[in-house]
């Protein structure tokens, strides 16, 4: 009599430690400490975390280490669509960051976001936002002539 082994749970362990995160974020963004990388890169998932739903949600957060995972997990997705340009904007309204710095900001953690997710989920969560956000994950933002 044979016995049903149970079935394998799939786990993803992320490609980073958080204080690697920190330490890309950091040398990209040419922050002078780690703390401020910490901070740039809460503020930044927090509001990644309010754009993104659906499966690209989920896999996205298992990809990224376990301490940014929950700071972009922890919040609620917003349902007005924002393009990348309004993303920014309202991102420097609510920390009080100039456009140009807050600009700098999103694109240091989402280069590093983008790494981590890779190009096939990156693909599907480019597809889910409103134009403007390619080129801060640093893509080139394509689009179709009319």
């Amino acid at each position: 009599m044979q016995s049903k082994a149970a079935p394998a749970t799939i786990t993803t362990e992320p490609a980073m430690s958080f204080v690697q995160m920190l330490e890309q974020v950091r040398y990209h963004g040419a922050y002078p400490t780690r703390e401020r990388a910490e901070d740039v890169v809460s503020t930044v998932l927090a509001a990644l975390g309010r754009r993104i739903t659906g499966e690209e949600r989920v896999e996205l957060a298992a990809r990224l280490p376990r301490e940014a995972a929950q700071i972009f997990a922890a919040q609620i997705p917003e349902s007005d669509p924002m393009t990348g340009w309004a993303f920014v904007r309202d991102l420097a309204t609510r920390t009080g960051g100039t456009l140009a710095t807050t600009r700098w900001d999103v694109g240091s953690v989402l280069g590093v976001v983008a790494r981590l997710a890779g190009p096939v989920l990156l693909d599907r969560v480019l597809a889910q936002l409103p134009s403007g956000y390619a080129i801060l994950f640093g893509r080139a933002e394509l689009t179709q002539a009319a």
